[in-house]
Formats: structure tokens, sequence, C-alpha cells
């Protein structure tokens, strides 16, 4: 069993950056972030795999977010830059224990996730 906990949410405002923070208890292989916007569907933020050594970002993200992780600390970490009024969402990880080499896009990927954390850009 996985269990995750998200930190570093906020209010901020467009054109400011914010650091999340997803620590893991117990062990994890891939890690993800996602997002889910009022009465929009969840979606896929960014990836990592377990070395660090792939990563995957949504074209909405790209060049703006960077997703890293410290295996010694069993934490990701989701640095958002450049942030626009169209990034507001609930944000979470997720985590899945059997995909080393690459690290998956979709949700059903995933075994394990954080409860989320409130992320507000204001325009």
């Amino acid at each position: 069993q996985v269990q995750l906990v998200e930190s570093g949410g906020g209010l901020v405002q467009a054109g400011g950056s914010l650091r999340l923070s997803c620590a893991a208890s117990g062990r994890t292989a891939a890690m993800g972030w996602f997002r889910q916007a009022p009465g929009k569907e969840r979606e896929f933020v960014a990836a990592i795999s377990w070395n660090a050594g792939k990563t995957y970002y949504a074209d909405s993200v790209q060049g703006r977010f960077t997703i890293s992780r410290d295996n010694a600390k069993n934490t990701v970490y989701l640095q958002m830059n450049s942030l626009k009024p169209e990034d507001t969402a609930v944000y979470s990880c997720a985590a899945d224990q059997s995909t080393y080499s690459t690290a998956g896009i979709h949700l059903a990927d995933y075994d394990y996730w954080g409860q989320g954390t409130q992320i507000t850009v204001s325009s």
C-alpha cells in the first residue's frame, strides 16, 4: 500500500510560480501529476520514470512545468512557472509500483492517488 500526500498548493497571480511536492510512503516506481478543473475531467499533467530518465508533459504545460523526483526522500515535485488562470485546478499526484523504465500518461496507469491540492491562478 502506498500513501501520497501533496503540499504546496495555494493562490497565485498569473505569471507567478509554485512548487508542488508529493511525499510517498511505500515503494513507488513511475509517478505522475494530474489535475481536475471544476466541471472538467481529470487530465494528465506530467509524469516521471523511476530513475527520472524519462519525463512526459501535457502539451498545455510543456515548457512551463517541470517534474522531478528525489528517491532518497520518496518525493516527487512539480515546479510550475508562468502560471495561467486556466491552470486553476485540484492537482493530484499518482504512483505506480510496476513501471520502472517509463511512466504512464493515463489515469489507468496508476494505482495510488493523493487527496489533491488546490491551485488557483488569478488574472
